[in-house]
């Protein structure tokens, strides 16, 4: 009825939630059509003032020889969200804050640590699996903590942008929803109503099973910067706002990747998996 409260979830079914994986367990694979654009990992911490007051150079020194190029900007958002899926969601993204952030990038550009007095970043449109992921943050993480020695981490992000170009597939006739599970593709997955749906753009938070973890689930269609097709993002942000030690960041990125590609094979058919050509990551070793 109208003017009724919304429905808040029940204990019951908060206790359901933390004894269930909200997405169902699936083989690690590698796809050899990559469908990741960019991977983000970021590390907040309490305020550091001798970061924004003093030029990094003992970090540099640490990072140096796999991360030689550097640079400062003005902080702005690292993964920007599409701009049509922000106005679609509302939301804010530029900072204003005006501070600095220090970046260190490999030689090609690929790779990217990111330095600010509250936060350390990593990112790439290189992604392959998570152990390599792994092995590029662990050189600015090990000289976060040797030369900064935060406290603790306030927050811990992974974030993982996959886009679905159905020309690189040989699936330009296949509609999306052939291509998504239903409960991803909703109207387009409506044979009367997919061919009429010019934009579509969805939020989703989902409290994964652990208690302390979330994703924030953003998906929909975008235009494809170099062939202006209509593509789909999955964005999937997860992240905990608890306070984590600074030895047991590892532990909560590897749970975040494991449910990364849980979600990610739960929004998608066997049809689009198959055609990514996925190989069993077991196999390969």
């Amino acid at each position: 009825m109208l003017g009724q409260a919304p429905p808040t979830r029940s204990g019951s079914s908060r206790s359901l939630c933390e004894t269930l994986m909200p997405f169902p367990e699936t083989p690690r694979v590698l796809y050899a059509i990559n469908p990741l654009d960019k991977v983000l990992c970021q590390l907040r911490f309490p305020t550091i003032l001798r970061v924004a007051t003093e030029l990094p150079a003992a970090f540099q020194e640490r990072v140096r020889d796999r991360y030689p190029l550097f640079q400062q900007r003005a902080l702005s958002l690292p993964v920007p969200v599409p701009a049509q899926i922000a106005q679609q969601l509302g939301l804010q993204l530029n900072l204003g804050t005006g501070e600095v952030a220090y970046e260190f990038s490999t030689e090609d550009g690929l790779w990217e640590v990111s330095l600010t007095k509250d936060f350390l970043a990593l990112s790439t449109h290189e992604y392959q699996r998570w152990e390599g992921f792994k092995e590029y943050l662990a050189l600015p993480l090990a000289a976060l903590l040797d030369v900064y020695a935060p406290a603790f981490f306030s927050r811990i992000g992974l974030r993982y942008n996959d886009v679905i170009v159905r020309s690189k597939l040989g699936l330009e006739v296949v509609e999306w929803g052939e291509l998504l599970q239903p409960h991803a593709a909703a109207e387009l997955g409506e044979p009367g109503v997919a061919a009429c749906v010019e934009n579509s753009h969805r939020r989703v938070d989902i409290r994964l099973a652990d208690g302390r973890g979330k994703v924030r689930l953003q998906h929909g269609f975008v235009d494809h910067a170099e062939t202006r097709e209509v593509c789909y993002l999955i964005d999937s942000d997860f992240y905990t706002d608890e306070r984590t030690e600074t030895q047991d960041a590892g532990a909560v990125l590897d749970n975040f990747n494991r449910q990364s590609g849980r979600l990610f094979r739960w929004c998608i058919t066997s049809r689009l998996h198959e055609a990514m050509g996925p190989r069993d990551l077991a196999s390969l070793g």
